[in-house]
């Protein structure tokens, strides 16, 4: 009788010592996936990845406006096939644990989609009133789809429309006649000056919710609220916060909003580089665009910390947000610079 429970004693044991390895090696594989799928993308040569999309279609030439509307359809690519995949609407493990890389996505997906609208509303019309392009009135919306849908359908599957409709404006740019009309690209100072617009403030709310992490931030200089009914006089107007500290949980994921907002708009202002070519060398404002990516490569230094730090301005450890918010504040600065210089007849 003895011996019986003693052997069903190390039957028992066995069992549960066999399910936790098999949980343990469960845990380990999450845990490598997860860091292989968070990982952020590297950066990409926009001039080349247009030259092989060219190749891919039996062209050797790039027009005007090819390789930015590539650069366009290639970001979104890396969103849905790093990876990983677009990890924003996974609903499993790991994927559903890694809110870094869903916020990189959302911010890069952000500076995508301005730059979709840019394109159709202002790069591919001659003016305000002519037509806008067929593709593009397609491809835009798409990417306005929602970001976290996993169901049918599902947010890959309308992003993949949307970059299918910008490859066959593309293929228009080249290869036109008969009922098929020529693809238009106009890199002009004043359609420029419109994009510049946005991006100066998506760059200006980034910056501003990434000096948000450190306390005393809830209420900027001179944005006091005056309350209604309050006495106008100095030292009577009452204050209320304009923007609050940013949550101990939630910096991580403005960090990463901001860098994948930067990864984006770094391969979008090379593309412009290259295809506004001559009018920023007309306007002599090469050098401010040079000055904008120089920024956004410094923004997207590798990170040496496994967290995301968040040291007092100036106290022992450093933060990671107000870093960013320099690089970011600066490519801001060049890019008010840029809009004043595109403005000037």
């Amino acid at each position: 009788m003895a011996a019986s429970d003693t052997l069903q004693d190390i039957k028992s044991k066995g069992i549960l010592w066999g399910f936790g390895v098999l949980v343990l090696i469960v845990l380990v594989v999450l845990f490598i996936l997860g860091a292989w799928w968070g990982s952020e993308p590297d950066q990409f040569n926009v001039q080349e990845e247009a030259l092989l999309r060219a190749k891919e279609t039996n062209n050797t030439e790039m027009p005007v406006g090819y390789t930015y509307a590539n650069t366009l359809a290639h970001i979104a690519e890396v969103l849905l096939h790093k990876p990983g995949g677009y990890i924003t609407n996974d609903v499993a493990p790991p994927g559903v644990f890694l809110d870094n890389i869903s916020s990189w996505e959302f911010g890069a997906l952000v500076m995508l989609r301005d730059a979709a609208s840019a394109l159709r509303n202002h790069f591919a019309r001659d003016q305000s009133q002519s037509a806008e392009d067929p593709d593009l009135a397609v491809a835009e919306p798409y990417f306005y789809y929602e970001h976290n849908s996993w169901a049918l359908p599902s947010t890959e599957a309308e992003y993949e429309k949307g970059i299918e409709a910008l490859h066959k404006y593309m293929v228009r740019l080249h290869k036109y006649g008969g009922r098929v009309k020529h693809a238009q690209f106009y890199s002009r100072a004043d359609n420029l000056w419109q994009y510049v617009e946005i991006v100066i403030k998506r760059l200006g709310g980034l910056s501003t919710r990434l000096s948000a992490s450190t306390a005393g931030a809830e209420l900027m200089p001179g944005m006091a609220v005056i309350e209604p009914g309050a006495a106008l006089q100095s030292g009577q107007a009452k204050t209320t916060p304009i923007l609050a500290q940013t949550p101990w949980l939630e910096i991580d994921d403005v960090f990463y909003e901001a860098r994948g907002a930067s990864w984006a708009l770094l391969h979008i202002l090379r593309a412009i580089k290259h295809d506004f070519h001559d009018i920023l060398l007309d306007k002599r404002a090469m050098n401010t665009v040079d000055i904008m990516i120089k920024s956004l490569e410094n923004a997207l230094a590798p990170i040496l910390s496994p967290m995301v730090l968040n040291g007092g301005g100036y106290g022992l450890f450093a933060n990671y947000s107000l870093t960013m918010a320099t690089y970011i504040a600066r490519c801001n600065a060049a890019a008010l610079d840029l809009r004043d210089i595109m403005n000037r007849g």
